[in-house]
């Protein structure tokens, strides 16, 4: 089902929405809503440059971070369905100077996060360096082929590792012969008219018409968030909210590619035991207010973005943002709150679709004190603290709080968050999941690992 639409009412209420970032002294995002195949709104607020005035507008070029997966997964099921590569080749076909690990290490557990392989930024951070230092593929490939153990069993847990996709990019240069941003550029990007896109792997580059990257202060002004990565594969897509509309549009009716690709590219990884992920290849499954929804978001630097698919109702929602404290997540919900209200379910069945007050909550402190605790998002650099109150439980997030409605074993409704899956290794919470991926338990990893 569709929704029906009155733009002339709807369309100032979206913009209410960004009024806080619509200044000329502030960073602020871009956003495109598309339904059923056409941007029915697109716009920018905020400064895309403050040094020298330049403001955001739709065809503003953003760093996007993690979509960028979506496109690197993409190029490798192309080589795949091609019969250039399997999906379960081992790694090690294309990448000899990885360990074996004692076992093989195949492409799809690169894709759906279940290889292991510990995250390259997390390495990166324990050995002192900072996103605004110079960091290349080389610099993550020196690292990587020092690994000698992994972090589970190959394809016994999901976790979330950029690693993996920065080995994709590798693996679809060394199978195509041109470089992850030659190969998207000539078998996506130009065929689909994405003439503002491109893989940024050379920091020094100049680009017309790009957004900076920018930090809330505490005296409420702000400061350059520097980012200088000169690697691909897990990020550095360059973007813009229009052209990533034009590869929206090629999910529902496919020019690059075909229908089958585009059916593989939204599979749900496996497990070793059965289970399925709701990680595909680089898009993920979830769910807000009883609707399917299918995406990824990003987070580098001071960008944040967000780019969310309701497929059964053909409606989408663009955010990308070039100031750190912007919850990109939160605005594409609220957005879509605005057009899907009427077909969504209320935060609780059976009740109305305004959020819940604390008194319409209730939980008793037994039954669910096993889910409090610190989660961290490695995605999005974000901490959530689950809490029990007299109320029932809370979530602290970022610029807000949620109370957690339960609908089902493990699940809840963190309105207006989305729901959220809590995750389980031998009874013990490990970790939840949100549609911007698994948030891991902090204080398990440290006391049981």
């Amino acid at each position: 089902m569709t929704p029906s639409l009155n733009l002339p009412q709807l369309t100032p209420l979206v913009d209410t929405l960004f009024a806080e970032w619509d200044k000329p002294d502030s960073p602020g995002c871009t956003v495109a809503i598309i339904c059923n195949g056409e941007v029915i709104y697109q716009k920018g607020f905020g400064m895309a440059n403050l040094e020298y005035g330049i403001p955001n507008e739709p065809d503003t070029i953003y760093h996007v971070a993690s979509i960028s997966k979506q496109f690197t997964a993409f190029a490798v099921q192309l080589l795949a369905s091609e019969g250039k590569l399997s999906l379960d080749d081992d790694v090690r076909k294309h990448l000899p100077e990885l360990d074996d690990f004692g076992s093989c290490m195949t492409i799809r557990h690169l894709i759906h996060h279940t290889s292991g392989l510990r995250d390259q930024w997390n390495l990166l951070g324990l050995a002192g360096w900072r996103s605004g230092d110079v960091i290349t593929e080389e610099d993550i490939l020196k690292m990587v082929w020092r690994q000698r153990e992994l972090n589970f069993e190959l394809g016994t847990e999901m976790s979330y590792s950029n690693t993996g996709y920065t080995l994709l990019g590798l693996i679809t240069k060394r199978v195509s012969g041109l470089s992850l941003r030659q190969f998207c550029q000539e078998r996506i990007f130009v065929p689909l008219g994405m003439a503002h896109t491109h893989f940024h792997d050379d920091n020094t580059e100049i680009v017309k018409g790009r957004a900076y990257s920018y930090a809330s202060k505490s005296d409420g002004t702000f400061a350059n968030s520097p980012l200088q990565f000169a690697n691909i594969g897990a990020t550095s897509l360059f973007t813009t909210v229009n052209d990533l509309a034009l590869w929206d549009q090629n999910f529902d009716t496919p020019t690059v590619g075909d229908a089958a690709l585009i059916a593989e590219m939204h599979k749900g990884g496996r497990l070793n035991d059965g289970s399925e992920l709701d990680y595909a290849s680089g898009i993920i499954h979830g769910r807000y207010r009883g609707l399917r929804t299918v995406g990824h978001d990003g987070a580098d630097a001071g960008f944040r973005t967000a780019y969310r698919r309701f497929p059964d109702q053909r409606f989408t929602v663009i955010a990308f943002a070039n100031l750190g404290s912007f919850n990109a997540n939160l605005i594409v919900n609220k957005v879509a709150d605005l057009f899907l209200g009427d077909l969504m379910n209320s935060v609780v069945e059976g009740a109305s679709d305004a959020p819940m007050t604390p008194a319409e909550f209730h939980l008793g402190i037994d039954d669910h004190s096993g889910y409090v605790g610190d989660y961290y998002s490695d995605e999005l650099g974000v901490i959530y603290r689950i809490s029990q109150s007299e109320d029932g439980l809370k979530m602290a997030f970022p610029k807000g709080v949620a109370m957690l409605q339960p609908v089902g074993e493990d699940i809840f409704n963190a309105h207006p968050i989305g729901e959220m899956t809590f995750e389980r290794q031998s009874e013990k919470i490990t970790g939840f999941r949100l549609d911007n991926g698994r948030v891991r338990r902090l204080l398990f990893e440290v006391w049981e690992r």
